[in-house]
């Protein structure tokens, strides 16, 4: 399926949700998913750029495996997860490093428009909880981990977040992210690889 097709009203997304991005960062393991919530004015797609705002000093890539869903639904539990799957794709979850660190919370870091690139296109799959996933930046990979590393796994993210809120068609959940995010600067061009799904590539302009 296209990805600009899909027309979410919400992306929810998962902090700290790999075990070895806890260790890199000396972090204590959650005992439930750490959930925030990104714009879908944030949203861009293959090809398109990523713009550097000027109020931030730093940037950083974070390659995620995303799920849409497929159906209106509320308190799934992880048995009925799959049955309420439109399929995957990756999400590259941008972030002013600087202001998350300044503000506390995140909600500014997280939401300047092209932070989130997503595609190339959404695909079902058997297995989401054991796929390679990288970032690699001007040919070098920068994060390279799999998704069998994940704290909660996708089905254990869809029954804590439908118990919370309403999911609707085309609404995306953001799994989190593997350790080695770094920064990106002007000129970089990142890709995002997934297993069985492909790249994500996406061009880094200053403002």
């Amino acid at each position: 399926m296209d990805i600009r097709n899909i027309k979410p009203t919400k992306i929810v997304c998962v902090g700290l949700n790999y075990i070895d991005h806890a260790k890199e960062l000396n972090m204590k393991i959650p005992e439930e998913p750490i959930i925030f919530l990104k714009p879908t004015s944030s949203i861009i797609y293959p090809e398109d750029s990523i713009i550097l705002p000027k109020v931030s000093k730093r940037v950083d890539y974070e390659v995620e495996l995303a799920v849409v869903i497929k159906e209106k639904c509320k308190n799934i539990s992880k048995n009925e997860a799959k049955d309420i799957i439109l399929g995957y794709t990756i999400l590259n979850d941008v972030t002013a490093r600087d202001l998350q660190q300044k503000d506390g919370q995140w909600t500014r870091a997280k939401s300047f428009d092209t932070f989130c690139p997503i595609g190339p296109i959404v695909k079902p799959l058997n297995n989401p909880n054991n796929l390679k996933i990288e970032c690699i930046v001007n040919g070098k990979i920068k994060q390279s981990s799999n998704t069998k590393n994940m704290i909660f796994d996708v089905y254990e993210l869809i029954e804590f977040i439908s118990s919370i809120m309403t999911l609707y068609p085309n609404d995306i959940i953001a799994t989190g992210t593997p350790p080695g995010v770094g920064p990106l600067k002007d000129g970089d061009v990142v890709e995002c690889y997934i297993e069985n799904i492909g790249y994500l590539k996406n061009y880094v302009k200053k403002e």
